[in-house]
């Protein structure tokens, strides 16, 4: 096995752990870890795509309720998991799911407008997968999903303190370990919080390199600024940032 690869796969098996251990109470009612019930296809996700050094890793936030959350694959939107990033794998059951936010995996009806955005901005630059992974990668700040009773999203930034730094602990010795494995010259957070994520990890790596750290916008349908031409306003900022 590519020492990249197991390198990753190790240290994906540390955070589904560390993770799953932790305890959520307040305003989360449900918690999901995709590391552990969509297992498999989050692994093939590596095996197929994280087998280099890259010269772009972008960051996401925490898993979608109709992306990761069913597919185990960052911005994993179903068909674009499916058909242009070709992940196959097994998704078992949540253990306690919520009613309004049931996982069925590849068989979900619901399509993430996050993922959608964010892969098809990438097919129509890079063509194929293939292309788009040579140089670049995308994984997630967080691995688990929070929801309130309602089914409501909970970013983990809105967490009480208690609550929020054995998690960014965690998180935080993940993402230095991903960044240490691919030795990405640009880190692109998707959003201000990944970003923010981004420069403060940063500076714990001591290897005399300097990361060339920048966001953009984020593609969720509840940023305003998202929903009038994304994909040209991130195309924009990518070439101003010297990335593409």
């Amino acid at each position: 096995m590519n020492h990249n690869i197991k390198q990753l796969l190790d240290a994906t098996d540390i955070l589904a752990s560390e993770t799953n251990k932790l305890k959520f109470s307040g305003k989360v009612n449900h918690v999901y870890n995709p590391l552990i019930y969509a297992e498999k296809p989050h692994r093939n996700y590596i095996l197929k795509y994280g087998n280099n050094k890259k010269r772009v890793l972008f960051l996401g936030m925490n898993p979608g309720p109709w992306g990761m959350a069913q597919t185990g694959i960052p911005f994993g939107e179903i068909s674009y998991a499916k058909d242009w990033l070709g992940i196959r794998g097994n998704i078992l059951q949540v253990e306690k799911s919520h009613p309004k936010r049931p996982v069925k995996g590849w068989n979900c009806p619901r399509s993430e407008v996050s993922g959608r955005r964010l892969w098809s901005l990438m097919e129509e630059k890079f063509k194929t997968a293939d292309s788009f992974f040579k140089d670049h990668y995308v994984e997630n700040y967080c691995p688990l999903v929070f929801m309130e009773e309602s089914g409501k999203n909970l970013t983990p930034d809105k967490l009480p303190a208690d609550e929020r730094d054995p998690l960014i602990k965690i998180c935080d010795n993940h993402l230095r370990t991903v960044i240490e494995i691919m030795e990405p010259e640009f880190l692109v957070g998707i959003g201000k919080y990944a970003e923010k994520n981004l420069l403060r990890v940063a500076k714990t790596i001591d290897k005399g390199v300097t990361y060339k750290i920048s966001a953009i916008l984020h593609p969720s349908p509840a940023n305003p600024h998202a929903n009038r031409g994304w994909a040209e306003a991130v195309t924009r900022q990518l070439i101003e940032q010297g990335i593409w």
